[in-house]
């Protein structure tokens, strides 16, 4: 299992929630014990702070805040290892990039070899594809892992929340009749 189908509904509504902003957040486990992080994207700062050192700004770029990185690092101390990482594309396919590729690398080794990361595609608003990613040492890249890591019922339920979200039912939620 990459992502529970909770841990999945989470990072695509998240994807959605910070359009038009690249969202980022990861997953830790310990055993049986699973903590999703949604991060905050600081690359909107950084640009606006030094536009020469960060001349991208956080529609198509991320940079998890410090603060979150802290809260990470806490968790890795209590035995946590990260499992996923992920971020989303916008108004862009659910793609690892070159960018992608080399944040995930100190010195041409993967920093996190054993993490899978998760690009969330999310379009005009709308969550569209969401593909993972995973380093390969016999190619020495990373390679798609896809969704083909979810059960069947997970995409399934992907699929009705997107189709729930298309239909315009999912604000009617938290209403009263």
């Amino acid at each position: 299992m990459i992502v529970t189908v909770e841990e999945l509904e989470t990072i695509r509504r998240q994807a959605v929630d910070e359009y038009p902003r690249e969202s980022c957040g990861v997953v830790l486990t310990r055993g049986r014990a699973r903590r999703l992080i949604k991060c905050r994207n600081i690359q909107d700062q950084l640009h606006a702070k030094d536009p020469q050192r960060h001349p991208r700004d956080a529609r198509t770029a991320y940079f998890i805040d410090p603060q979150d990185l802290l809260q990470i690092g806490r968790l890795e101390g209590d035995g946590f290892e990260i499992a996923v990482i992920y971020h989303s594309h916008v108004d862009a396919g659910a793609y690892f990039s070159p960018t992608d590729k080399q944040q995930a690398q100190i010195g041409g080794e993967p920093t996190y070899p054993a993490a899978t990361y998760i690009v969330t595609s999310v379009v005009d608003g709308r969550a569209e594809a969401v593909a993972g990613f995973r380093w390969n040492a016999g190619e020495r890249d990373f390679t798609a892992v896809g969704v083909d890591g979810w059960a069947w019922h997970e995409r399934v339920l992907f699929a009705v929340g997107r189709l729930w979200e298309q239909l315009g039912l999912g604000a009617r939620r938290g209403r009263s009749a």
